[in-house]
């Protein structure tokens, strides 16, 4: 399959030069199948179209990517130690369970080490795998690795995390919410919650990661647009690893630094609860709150909403969904199959504790970790976190 993939790649890459310097748009497309008789909208066989904007509804179902030759696949996460990466690796794996050609799949750990992540993805091209999806959290280091197992003839798609680059020429393309209106959506919310002023904190994940950046460039744009708020951490995101643990370490150090804080955007709900239990044991009241979605974070609000009047909490979907859409474009890429699915989504506030109609959903059944709009069905949850 891979010197098939490898031809189809290179062909790809002259179809995409071509395209660019006729079009002069910000989105092409990477032709695994060398096919250029097609208009470049995705429609042709083997285009795969980059830098669309959509929302969740847009993804098609997996059966039009399989394919019909044997096919290795792997998921190279640049941190798995969180419910979050569990539960979307759990979706990788259970996405690619739908198509019976695909014989393996393989998944690795950088553990938050670029330079075990540089040498995870080396080591799955050298193993001959034909599709590489990757959550790249060491940024544009892993861009010249990434580059590399393209000119192999990997189908590569980072999601959420960026390398830089250029998709459709770099890897196929690059898939993820639009992170900067995630964070801005948030902090507007919790702004406004807040009633238009005090303290502010944006809690990231691992330091240096581009995820979290994007968030925050989002939150500086809600607080330039309000100058009634502060925002506490100007230098960029709060570190906590994505950890509940380091979160409640991090908050109460913030708590004794400031004081008082009124207001926290963080994009990670399930460590958000650590960061809680830090303003409980402080003796402080809570701050508005928002993240994505995660269980206990929304029954930790309905066990302290009465007695925490200033306690409210928002949040967008945690789209370990998005995944899924990475390996669609992955196996349209290595197959020659077109792909039109958007590559960023729109996220919207799913939950409001201030909005009678967008109730935050705790499920008491579920296990704490879980994160109801992953994806997965409740049973699904309930077997992963056993």
């Amino acid at each position: 399959m891979r010197s098939t993939i490898k031809r189809r790649a290179a062909m790809g890459l002259v179809a995409v030069g071509a395209l660019l310097l006729t079009t002069a748009c910000s989105t092409g497309t990477l032709s695994a199948a060398g096919d250029s008789s097609g208009s470049g909208d995705g429609s042709a066989a083997g285009e795969v179209t980059t830098g669309e904007v959509g929302v969740q509804g847009d993804i098609q179902d997996i059966s039009a990517f399989c394919g019909d030759e044997d096919i290795t696949v792997a998921l190279a996460d640049g941190f798995g130690g969180n419910s979050w990466r569990k539960i979307t690796r759990a979706m990788f794996e259970a996405e690619a369970a739908k198509c019976d050609n695909i014989t393996k799949v393989l998944y690795t750990d950088a553990q938050g080490d670029t330079q075990k992540a540089i040498s995870d993805i080396n080591s799955l091209v050298a193993q001959g795998v034909d599709v590489i999806v990757t959550f790249v959290d060491g940024g544009e280091a892993l861009l010249p690795t990434i580059k590399k197992a393209t000119d192999a003839g990997v189908a590569v798609v980072p999601y959420v995390g960026s390398p830089g680059g250029t998709p459709g020429t770099d890897y196929v393309d690059f898939v993820a919410e639009d992170i900067t209106t995630y964070g801005r959506n948030l902090a507007d919310w919790t702004i406004k919650t807040m009633g238009g002023e005090g303290n502010l904190v944006m809690l990231g994940g691992i330091a240096g990661n581009s995820y979290s950046q994007g968030v925050y460039d989002g939150v500086l744009e809600a607080v330039e647009a309000n100058p009634g708020v502060t925002l506490l951490n100007e230098d960029g995101p709060v570190a906590t690893d994505w950890e509940p643990g380091k979160t409640q370490q991090v908050v109460a150090g913030l708590i004794t630094k400031y004081g008082d804080i009124d207001g926290i955007v963080a994009d990670y709900g399930g460590g958000s609860v650590g960061g809680i239990r830090a303003f409980e044991a402080a003796g402080k009241p809570f701050p508005v709150w928002s993240a994505n979605d995660s269980n206990e974070f929304a029954c930790l609000w309905y066990e302290y909403k009465d007695a925490q009047p200033t306690y409210q909490i928002a949040t967008e979907s945690s789209r370990n969904w998005i995944v899924a859409v990475a390996l669609h474009k992955a196996l349209a890429a290595a197959n020659g199959l077109p792909n039109d699915e958007p590559s960023i989504y729109n996220l919207e506030i799913i939950e409001d504790s201030t909005d009678s109609s967008k109730q935050p959903r705790c499920e008491e059944a579920l296990p704490a970790d879980a994160i109801l709009s992953s994806g997965l069905s409740v049973e699904q949850l309930e077997a992963l976190f056993q």
